[in-house]
């Protein structure tokens, strides 16, 4: 093998180990990328199927139901609503009225069943998302009742 040859060899091989670690890399982030949708972005089907998401916005007053660890409440952004399954304790700032913020994925029955909740920390705080979806429901709610009130 020729000096040229070695080197060529040598650039290539490097090459292909810079392209599989990149492949890597990136599959490993997208697997990790989990997505922000409120409860009338699922409604609409736009959450993915069978992949993490968090689903955020207010827990509903009187939704929250215990059975022990397991705990039911209901989500809402204040035009669409959807019911959260989730087994563990729930952080100490949890509350019925207040912003929350759920990791899981959707079941084939529309539930969600979360795997993490995550509460809001002070009074002024909520999630920049679940602030973001509450705006936007509103305003797609405040002008699909102005619709309906024509």
């Amino acid at each position: 093998m020729t000096p040229r040859q070695k080197r060529l060899t040598i650039i290539v091989g490097i090459l292909v180990a810079v392209g599989g670690a990149t492949a890597l890399v990136l599959n490993a982030f997208n697997s990790n990328l989990v997505f922000f949708y409120s409860p009338s972005q699922v409604a609409a089907h736009e959450a993915p199927e069978g992949r993490p998401f968090r689903i955020g916005g207010m827990v509903t007053a009187g939704s929250v139901r215990r059975d022990g660890v397991d705990v039911v409440f209901t989500v809402t952004d204040l035009v669409k609503s959807m019911q959260v399954h989730y087994r563990g304790t729930l952080p100490d700032l949890f509350k019925e009225g207040k912003g929350v913020v759920a990791e899981g994925k959707l079941g084939p029955d529309g539930v969600f069943t979360a795997k993490e909740v995550l509460a809001k920390h002070d009074e002024n705080y909520m999630p920049p998302e679940a602030a973001a979806a509450l705006k936007q429901a509103a305003a797609h709610g405040g002008s699909m009742k102005a619709e309906k009130n024509q």
